[in-house]
């Protein structure tokens, strides 16, 4: 068979392999071992957000509150700042054992595991800035890992098709992850609660530390792979000077360039519905009566299933259309479906339609996430400084789930649940008003000369 796969340029090159070819591949030890440290990426996140959005409201915690508490992403937005450390300074004794991305993998991993241990003894209730700065140092250890582990993939895997390979993989990885903190988590302290009748408190400290013993996962793939060759470097060349090349030549590199201003702008708006919407969606459906198993079972097991079709369904169209006209078809399906949970609203616990609901949702938001990160490794493309400018990327997207999306539960509580998720839909306007102006200024020609639009 005849596969298109991503090229470090961002255009396709094809290749033929069969299927046992494909699987050696998927199993080969450097693309297994980016699939190992996705999982290690994704454990995090739903610890600082949803999970603990969960067990906030959980305990008694005002919604005002909860949204307030998605400030702790801002690591995740800002790690573009401290992103060209990682190219130039080594970790301490780690670096010197295991090179220098393995090192600071190592450094990421050992702290996430101390934080989350601490952030489980804490009472959300009693406790709030305890918890918010245990959320806050996970958020920045999870951030730094996501720009070590970036760094490491582009580095490690050499030719396309294990690029390909290693983000397919990466992302499974991450999903699972994701899963196991969500649902995991939740399913965990439902059943510690009912069937062995344990204190609420003791069955969430129980679910967050089985989650944070779940980064020995990705200790293990850093100690497993290989370290990537490093970049020589001048003698008698100091620290400070390295720090300041890599910082001035990546965002020089970034900025100079036509429209970056509207780019990044784009960035930060394309993902905001969702963002906005997806902070309160835990709270909304306790809140209108369906209990943590059936969440669990619908929001997080169901959804999974859609978010699995919606990203081969998102990685067919990338290769079946231009960009510019996959991101159109992304943006308005992910903006429509935030109407479901309006419709939820006035339905009330309604399985049937939440099951609906979150299907259309999660495939929605899959398809708008392959296309977004197919648009981004095309804005970096091959270039010197891919990693940091990466960093700098992803860390835009984040923005509407942490500054923008802290009003989220000020605003539910004023407006009511229907209006609310009304809101969110409109708030992907803005992102498609970005997208049509780099459309018109021939942004998608000149990043991708091969296609129309």
């Amino acid at each position: 068979m005849t596969e298109q796969t991503l090229s470090p340029s961002g255009g396709t090159a094809p290749q033929r392999r069969s299927l046992k070819d494909a699987f050696a591949l998927y199993t080969q030890r450097d693309v297994l071992s980016v699939s190992l440290l996705g999982f290690s990426s994704g454990l995090p996140l739903a610890l600082t957000g949803g999970t603990l959005a969960l067990w906030m409201k959980d305990v008694g915690v005002t919604l005002t509150t909860i949204g307030l508490f998605s400030l702790v992403g801002l690591p995740y937005t800002l790690k573009f700042l401290w992103a060209p450390v990682l190219d130039a300074v080594d970790v301490p004794l780690l670096s010197r054992l295991l090179g220098r991305r393995r090192g600071w993998l190592l450094a990421c991993q050992i702290v996430l595991i101390a934080a989350i241990a601490t952030l489980a003894v804490q009472d959300p209730v009693v406790s709030p800035f305890a918890v918010a700065a245990c959320a806050l140092a996970v958020a920045i250890a999870s951030a730094t890992q996501d720009i070590a582990v970036d760094a490491f993939r582009v580095e490690r895997l050499d030719s396309s098709s294990e690029q390909a390979a290693g983000m397919a993989g990466y992302v499974t990885g991450y999903r699972l992850a994701m899963l196991a903190t969500g649902a995991g988590v939740i399913a965990l302290v439902a059943y510690l609660e009912e069937a062995h009748g344990l204190p609420r408190a003791t069955s969430w400290f129980w679910g967050y530390m089985l989650a944070g013993a779940c980064v020995t996962i990705g200790v293990i793939a850093t100690l497993f792979a290989r370290e990537p060759k490093a970049p020589e470097r001048k003698a008698g060349e100091g620290t400070g000077h390295r720090l300041l090349a890599t910082t001035v030549g990546a965002f020089r590199d970034f900025l100079t360039r036509d429209q970056a201003v509207m780019i990044l702008l784009f960035v930060m708006l394309f993902k905001f519905c969702d963002a906005f919407a997806g902070v309160l969606t835990g709270p909304f459906v306790l809140d209108i009566g369906f209990s943590k198993a059936t969440y669990v079972e619908i929001v997080k097991v169901v959804g999974f299933g859609g978010t699995i079709v919606g990203g081969f369904v998102g990685a067919y169209l990338a290769r079946a259309h231009p960009l510019v006209t996959c991101l159109w078809i992304s943006g308005v399906l992910q903006m429509t479906s935030n109407l479901g949970f309006t419709l939820q609203a006035y339905a009330g616990p309604n399985a049937s339609v939440l099951t609906g609901v979150i299907l259309v949702e999660n495939f929605t938001s899959a398809i708008g996430t392959v296309i977004f990160v197919a648009y981004l490794s095309a804005l970096c493309g091959a270039r010197e400084h891919t990693a940091t400018q990466y960093a700098l990327l992803t860390a835009l997207t984040a923005v509407g789930r942490t500054l923008l999306g802290s009003s989220s539960g000020a605003i539910a509580e004023a407006s009511g649940w229907p209006l609310f998720f009304a809101l969110t839909a409109v708030a992907g306007l803005p992102g498609l008003a970005a997208l049509g102006w780099l459309q018109a200024k021939g942004h998608f020609r000149a990043l991708r000369p091969d296609e129309a639009g």
